[in-house]
């Protein structure tokens, strides 16, 4: 990098001795015309040939980096050379008279910013031993200068002594000027650099720290513009930055803003809760202000709650199964006892005692009201103390044939059912048979139950990867009277049915038996256009609480 920044400054270099050349041949040629007498024209031809040799010097420099890879050793040979041509230039244009002395500063300056204070003193040393070599071979008349005829030479000594000492001094003066310039431009822009670094790492730091923290930083400005959107907001929205900068954040979240606006929630502190798209997210705003404590705009923070809510749900839920849990026990003692002192007589009388048909019917509504009876106390007791099942690798496949077996010769069943089976080539997972055939029958049970006048039956699998663990997703769909939107929530909780003659079990039974196996329920319906019950189920023994998207 430093490389190419000398090259460059070398090409200038060469550019602006490029310009200076121009300059004199322009005015060498001014001269030239304007002038009548011959003999004076022809004292220009030495100017001339030091012009053309500026010009060739200068072309030459473009190949001498190639050949000298010292940029020092290039800059001195092309400073002494310049002040080698500007001696030569001064003698074909009068000598003591000339007035283009002045360009030996130009010299001086550029060795100095390419090679620092030595480089200006050893420009200016060479400056005044041409210079003052060629007043003294004048003075004592080796020389004299080609472009004034009819020469005659009448400096004193002292003069000539002044003039050399005073271009030496200037000389020493603008090197050491210069030198100083230098020297005060280096330090500058190191220190520049040395804030820019260090502007740099905290900009680092602060974006570091910004998209690596979980919440969503959106800011806007007095406009209600958006001006930064971090890698988590990006995430909980599904927005881009690239997508939403500089957009007016009500029309890209028109139902955020216009809660901010309703509620007045522009103001330090404020906190609140907002549902949007089936997501809840917790907010936070607060004022965003400049170094002399302006306000140009707004901070919101913002979380994704939903999976936190999801939490507080099922612990409170759980916690009314634990005090239900501690009566089921209980209960179920003091049910089962008179259950079983009503069977047992009722039974042992309809052996040993010849009663008409309708004593018989009325035995027999009894034993089914106790049977139904003893089921919702099994039920509600596997709801609210759930008992450790052994598992094993079982086949979804078998369990779903020979439910639909069984069902075709239950009084739920109707023959214009259609059953369609789309399942998967591996449909085996690791669980309890009799649980995992629990839940496969209570949904392929509510589905039928779903359609009265009958329709299409269909039951998928397919197989899940979610955080490189493998599911089985069960999905049971029908095209029956589909569940209200307000409802749909209340399905796995306990007690709660739509039938007349159900328990309101069922379901939280299920959700039940899937928790328990590190699985996941839901429910998508639409009221009159069917309902899926989708279920995903680890495939492996060793498993976690994961996720997967589509449920």
């Amino acid at each position: 990098m430093k490389d190419n920044s000398l090259d460059k400054r070398l090409r200038w270099l060469i550019f602006f001795r490029f310009i200076i050349a121009t300059f004199l041949l322009g005015i060498t040629t001014f001269i030239r015309i304007k002038e009548t007498e011959a003999s004076l024209q022809a004292a220009l031809t030495p100017v001339y040939f030091i012009i053309s040799l500026i010009y060739l010097f200068s072309f030459a420099c473009l190949f001498i980096p190639k050949i000298i890879k010292n940029i020092r050793l290039n800059i001195y040979i092309q400073s002494l050379s310049d002040v080698s041509l500007i001696t030569g230039l001064v003698y074909a244009t009068g000598g003591i008279e000339s007035i283009y002395s002045v360009l030996y500063p130009l010299v001086i300056i550029y060795s100095t910013l390419f090679l620092a204070g030595r480089g200006g003193l050893i420009s200016a040393s060479a400056g005044s031993i041409f210079y003052g070599l060629l007043l003294n071979l004048e003075y004592y008349g080796l020389i004299q200068p080609i472009y004034i005829w009819d020469y005659d030479y009448n400096y004193e000594a002292g003069y000539i002594f002044s003039r050399i000492f005073i271009h030496i001094i200037s000389l020493y003066i603008i090197a050491l000027l210069t030198s100083f310039a230098v020297k005060q431009e280096k330090r500058a822009r190191y220190l520049l650099e040395e804030k820019e670094s260090a502007f740099d790492q905290l900009d680092l730091l602060h974006k570091s720290i910004i998209e690596s923290v979980n919440s969503g930083i959106l800011t806007i400005d007095l406009h209600g513009n958006i001006k930064s959107f971090n890698r988590a907001a990006e995430k909980i929205t599904g927005f881009l930055y690239s997508e939403i900068i500089n957009k007016k954040i009500s029309d890209v979240f028109p139902l955020l803003s216009k809660m901010l606006n309703k509620k007045n929630q522009w103001k330090q502190g404020s906190r609140f809760e907002v549902a949007d798209s089936g997501n809840i997210l917790g907010c936070s705003v607060s004022t965003l202000v400049d170094s002399n404590r302006k306000k140009v705009g707004n901070t919101l923070i913002f979380q994704d709650l939903t999976v936190i809510k999801e939490m507080e749900r099922k612990i409170e839920r759980n916690k009314r199964l634990a005090f239900v849990g501690e009566m089921a026990a209980g209960l179920a003692h003091e049910i089962r006892n008179p259950l079983a002192s009503i069977s047992g007589p009722i039974q042992m009388l309809s052996k040993n005692l010849r009663v008409d048909e309708t004593d018989k019917k009325l035995m027999q509504i009894i034993l089914r009201g106790k049977d139904r009876l003893d089921g919702f106390v099994k039920d509600f007791l596997l709801l609210a103390r759930p008992k450790p099942s052994e598992r094993m690798d079982i086949n979804v496949e078998v369990i779903i044939d020979d439910l639909l077996e069984s069902l075709r010769f239950s009084h739920e069943w109707r023959e214009d059912i259609e059953v369609i089976k789309n399942l998967c080539n591996q449909t085996s997972i690791y669980g309890n048979k009799a649980e995992i055939r629990q839940v496969i029958w209570n949904m392929i049970s509510n589905a039928v139950q779903a359609m009265p006048e009958g329709d299409k039956l269909k039951i998928e699998t397919s197989e899940v990867f979610n955080d490189t663990k493998e599911y089985l997703e069960i999905r049971i769909s029908d095209n029956g009277c589909g569940i209200e939107e307000k409802n749909q929530d209340k399905v796995f909780e306990p007690f709660y049915t739509t039938k007349k003659n159900g328990t309101g079990l069922g379901l939280a039974i299920v959700n039940r038996i899937v928790e328990s196996h590190m699985g996941k329920i839901k429910i998508k319906s639409k009221p009159g256009k069917g309902t899926d019950c989708i279920v995903l189920l680890p495939r492996q023994e060793e498993v976690s609480d994961g996720e997967d998207s589509r449920c």
